[in-house]
């Protein structure tokens, strides 16, 4: 992680120096600018400016009660920290980006991977504003616990402005290249269609279908036999070291993606029970491991059962008890995790 961020610092560097800056512009994105009239891709960024402001005066969408003073705010702490990964425009286009594995987030397609809400659902404010002060483990995402918690909330509302502008451009360039034209309804449409989406996120929060237990040894057991019963065996395999072997697919970003290595105690949604609860319940956004609600609704205790059998799994390593390579041998005795 060191290495990483000081590779990123070294490309801010050598990007910026000491040389006076030209104020950054928002780009419009790859479907944008592929298409071929351009009187639609001036209606596109007509419609943006009107909706998500520009660089020099940002605007919250869906929310413009909330003062140009905070996201202004938020964009200078967005362009100090951030801006280096995820780009001027949040495209997951910074400067450090290709040099970086994974890659960080393109927040203009509106999708965030660890959310407390279900399977293809937005997240909720609260869930960025973890991510930021937690950090991604196993990723070049940093904790910013150094922020206070209204440079938090500012940075945050900051990127929530830059994520609808990506999707409402999505949108309205998807449907200027199928029907060549962009009647006045279509622009009512992509405000529902966006906006519709994020309002209904706030009312969608993953709650637990039982009380979380007291985790014991016979729950890891009963967890181990859950795990092979849904299959999870399949993408983690039954050392849980998936990512050394779980075919390859591309993500929502279209980057390589494999499954997790649960063995090795980087849990990039959160290490808690609840987080690990709601990645199996809900699963992750823009990947292939879906939410498994349905497949326990009848038996809600798995799911804890499964929380505990991961959190064993993910201690190993620090136990200094390294998985079985064999993915067909019987798995050894784990140790009950602690809360």
């Amino acid at each position: 992680m060191t290495s990483r961020m000081g590779l990123v610092l070294t490309l801010c560097l050598a990007s910026f120096g000491c040389r006076r800056q030209v104020e950054p512009s928002y780009s419009p994105a790859p479907l944008s600018t592929a298409l071929e009239r351009d009187d639609l891709k001036q209606q596109i960024a007509a419609f943006l400016t009107k909706e998500c402001g520009t660089f020099a005066a940002p605007k919250l969408f869906d929310a413009p009660e909330v003062p140009i003073e905070r996201l202004k705010s938020g964009q200078q702490i967005y362009m100090l920290r951030c801006v280096q990964c995820h780009g001027v425009t949040g495209g997951g286009d910074g400067v450090a980006a290709v040099h970086l594995s994974p890659r960080p987030r393109d927040y203009r397609q509106g999708i965030f991977k660890f959310t407390s809400t279900p399977y293809g659902s937005k997240p909720r404010r609260e869930d960025l504003v973890r991510t930021v002060s937690r950090g991604i483990p196993g990723t070049s995402m940093p904790s910013f616990r150094l922020l206070n918690k209204r440079e938090v909330s500012d940075v945050v509302d900051y990127v929530l402005s830059l994520t609808p502008r990506g999707e409402l451009e999505t949108f309205l360039a998807n449907e200027a290249k199928a029907s060549d034209e962009l009647p006045e309804d279509t622009f009512t449409d992509a405000v529902d269609n966006v906006r519709g989406r994020w309002r209904d996120a706030r009312q969608q929060t993953i709650i637990a279908m039982t009380r979380e237990p007291a985790f014991t040894h016979e729950m890891v057991e009963a967890g181990r036999k859950a795990f092979q019963a849904a299959e999870c065996s399949k993408c983690h395999g039954a050392d849980g070291r998936g990512a050394f072997n779980a075919e390859v697919n591309l993500d929502a970003w279209g980057q390589p993606s494999k499954a997790a290595d649960l063995t090795s105690g980087m849990l990039r949604g959160g290490a808690t029970p609840a987080d690990i609860y709601r990645r199996i319940y809900g699963g992750i956004n823009g990947t292939r491991m879906p939410g498994h609600d349905n497949v326990f609704k009848d038996k809600p205790d798995a799911i804890w059962e499964l929380v505990a059998y991961v959190m064993s799994v993910s201690n190993r390593r620090r136990e200094g008890d390294i998985p079985l390579a064999d993915r067909t041998a019987p798995a050894p005795a784990l140790a009950v995790p602690q809360k």
